[in-house]
């Protein structure tokens, strides 16, 4: 639209005239697209702007109705509120999606005002327009950040919260019932402190993908935070509905994962709720879904539990016990301990002597008086403490070596069972070689046990520790042999000198023809790659012979001996003096 050719003067509020020239280059060069209407709503003018935006030249669209511009995406409802504000008010503004010359279409924000003349009729229209699209879209990526965890992109704890409070009203409304599944990862923190978070972070996407695989599109996948993912079932027929998902999940995520050049394990630890038993809302159904998934931990792990109310009492009495756990460890002196390390003598099976001594962690607590290995030690791992803990052990262990020499007690070996963590920290070497200086030892008289799952982990880092290890003079055993997965392939690149047969091979070896094969088939094997075979769980004699034909160099078990305080090993060795090695 132009301008009179001789406009009525315009003042601007402090006087100054404003001239026609003035006005058209503002509206010529505005940024924002300008289309002026007759009363009629017909396009008598469009700027620059407005041919940069939609792709329509002012020839192409004067005379025409702005409705050439719609998308189509907005409903008729939509444009009478927009008439009925016009009408009403003499201006609207709001958002809405056209359509540029090419088809595309795109998000605008559009403002519109009616001028009026003398009589208050309408004369024109005039709408002034922009490209919204980039505003938009950083809006929705805030709006992902906010609802959805940036490395998984599964909805986050905000979002889980919200969807699962919208799925209970559902439920309640329609009579349904519903699972709420907490899933924790068993060993993801050993990966993620040994190979770096990056691994870690990598892993973690890969199970989300497999959660999101196993499940309906209609359920709810989340990750709460670290290692914890939550699936919700909004609509299942009872119990074994949620069963038959957590043992799918459970095979799913079990599966082998390759992380760059890692070869990496992780299985699931999963708690179920159920809507309406275990509670009607989002909070109580998790703090019972949580109950039930540490149910699971004590289990085993690897497995699902479903909530009941006595796991709350079961779960307040493990938050009870990790805190005294964390008390105990850092108030850890020479004069105070809660823990004490026994002693359990091998037994070298030819000669009868005690050549070794393997140490195992006790923990008497004030509260919980003695606490069983087999409940702290795993709560150590999964927290972390088993770094400081595990580091106590060996200069512990170190000390009792010294005090067996001053005894006169020379050729016994003391064996100490390190943590996959404390394995692949970067100061274990100068741990241990600090703690045999202290004590004026020498590498030979420890013996460093690890697991055979440990060894299993990330064997490129494993084997430069233990080659280091070897290097320093230390003996290196792989302990509960047969529980794992090692291959011969890479056992043999291992610089061990010991494999200790797992007591549950042990046990039954008299009566189970597969535990008897088993044992055969691993002290041949031992013997064959030049390593001194171990078994540990000795019990009778028969076990003892048995083990003594297939030619298993050392025996270890309740035989021979408990696991005994330090002052009890001393008068043990003192009055046999005839087998010490």
């Amino acid at each position: 639209m132009m301008p009179p050719e001789n406009p009525p003067p315009n003042d601007t509020d402090d006087g100054f005239p404003l001239s026609s020239a003035v006005l058209w280059r503002a509206y010529e060069q505005s940024h924002e697209a300008v289309l002026v209407s007759d009363g009629a709503n017909r396009i008598i003018a469009v700027n620059e702007a407005f041919t940069r935006l939609t792709g329509y030249s002012a020839a192409e669209v004067i005379g025409r109705n702005p409705s050439i511009l719609a998308s189509g995406n907005a409903a008729p409802e939509f444009y009478n509120a927009m008439w009925e504000s016009l009408s009403q008010y003499d201006t609207w503004e709001g958002e809405i999606w056209d359509r540029r010359k090419d088809g595309s279409i795109y998000p605008k924000w559009l403002c519109i005002s009616v001028v009026r003349d003398d009589r208050g009729l309408v004369s024109n229209y005039v709408a002034n327009f922009t490209d919204i699209s980039a505003s938009k879209q950083a809006a929705d990526r805030l709006a992902q950040l906010a609802y959805h965890d940036v490395l998984t992109h599964l909805p986050n704890r905000l979002a889980f919260e919200s969807q699962l409070a919208h799925a209970l009203r559902v439920c309640e409304r329609e009579g349904r019932q519903l699972a709420l599944m907490l899933i924790d990862l068993d060993n993801f923190k050993n990966i993620n402190d040994t190979l770096g978070h990056h691994t870690g972070d990598e892993l973690l996407q890969q199970v989300a993908r497999r959660l999101r695989e196993s499940v309906r599109a209609s359920d709810l996948v989340a990750r709460l935070g670290g290692d914890e993912f939550v699936v919700v079932l909004p609509e299942i027929e009872g119990p074994q509905t949620a069963a038959r998902v957590a043992n799918k999940i459970q095979v799913a995520v079990a599966e082998n994962y390759w992380v760059g050049e890692h070869l990496l394990y992780t299985t699931p630890s999963i708690g179920i709720s159920l809507y309406p038993g275990d509670g009607s809302d989002p909070g109580l159904l998790l703090r019972n879904a949580d109950s039930a998934m540490y149910h699971a931990k004590n289990a085993g792990r690897n497995n699902h539990q479903f909530y009941a109310s006595r796991m709350n009492e079961a779960a307040g009495e493990r938050l009870q016990l990790e805190n005294e756990l964390r008390h105990a460890i850092s108030t850890i002196s020479p004069e105070n301990s809660q823990f004490s390390l026994h002693l359990q003598p091998q037994i070298d099976t030819a000669t009868e002597r005690v050549v070794g001594l393997e140490a195992l962690l006790r923990w008497k607590n004030p509260t919980f008086g003695m606490v069983s290995p087999l409940r702290f030690i795993p709560m150590a791992e999964e927290t972390g403490l088993i770094q400081p803990l595990g580091d106590w052990v060996i200069w512990e262990a170190c000390r009792l070596t010294r005090r067996l020499r001053e005894h006169g007690i020379n050729d016994v070996r003391l064996a100490i069972n390190i943590s996959a963590q404390q394995l692949r920290h970067e100061n274990l070497l100068l741990l241990i070689q600090g703690a045999l200086a202290c004590y004026e030892l020498n590498p030979r008289d420890i013996e460093l046990e690890i697991t055979e799952s440990t060894a299993m982990q990330n064997p490129e880092i494993t084997l430069s520790i233990l080659d280091q290890l070897s290097a320093m003079g230390i003996m290196l055993a792989i302990d509960d042999f047969g529980t794992g997965y090692s291959s011969l392939a890479y056992l043999k690149h291992l610089p061990i000198n010991r494999l200790k047969l797992d007591r549950s091979f042990v046990t039954d070896i008299e009566t189970d023809v597969n535990d008897a094969a088993i044992c055969t088939a691993t002290i041949a094997m031992g013997h064959s790659l030049g390593l001194e075979l171990v078994a540990e769980g000795v019990e009778t004699e028969a076990q003892r012979d048995f083990l003594a034909r297939l030619g298993c160099d050392v025996l270890q078990g309740y035989l021979y001996s408990k696991p005994m305080p330090f002052e009890d090993v001393v008068v043990y060795l003192k009055a046999h003096p005839e087998i010490i090695g």
